[in-house]
C-alpha cells in the first residue's frame, strides 16, 4: 500500500513540475502515473549498477556525479514512454533535483500521518 501511495505522490509530483519547468511535457497524470513507475523501475536496476561502473569519476568529484546520473536515467525514461518529454540535459538535471526535493517533501507528510 505504501508503494502505491508513493508511486501516486511521485505521479503528482511529476504533474507539478510539467506545469512549472518549460522543457518538461508529461501527457496527463496517467502518463505521470507511467512516468513514475518507469522511473521506480530504472532507480531500482539501472542506477545501482550505472553507479558502481561511475565508482572512480563519483568519488572524485565527491558524489556529484550521482546528479549527473538521477540526469540521464530522467533522460532515459523520457526516450521509453511517448507522453513524457525532456528537452535536455540541463533541464532534466533540474527536474531531478526538484523533483527529489518534492518527493522528500510528500514523503515527509505521509510519514507524519502514520
Amino acid at each position: 500500500m505504501n508503494l502505491i501511495i508513493r508511486l501516486l505522490l511521485t505521479a503528482v509530483a511529476v504533474v507539478v513540475l510539467a506545469k512549472f519547468l518549460p522543457g518538461v511535457e508529461v501527457a496527463g497524470f496517467t502518463g505521470a502515473i507511467i512516468v513514475a513507475i518507469v522511473l521506480a523501475l530504472l532507480n531500482a536496476i539501472l542506477k545501482p549498477i550505472l553507479i558502481i561502473l561511475t565508482l572512480p569519476i563519483t568519488i572524485v568529484t565527491l558524489g556529484l556525479f550521482l546528479l549527473v546520473i538521477n540526469a540521464l536515467i530522467i533522460l532515459l525514461a523520457g526516450e521509453f514512454l511517448d507522453g513524457f518529454a525532456v528537452s535536455g540535459f540541463w533541464i532534466a538535471l533540474l527536474f531531478s533535483l526538484l523533483l527529489s526535493f518534492l518527493q522528500s517533501i510528500l514523503y515527509s507528510i505521509l510519514k507524519e500521518d502514520k
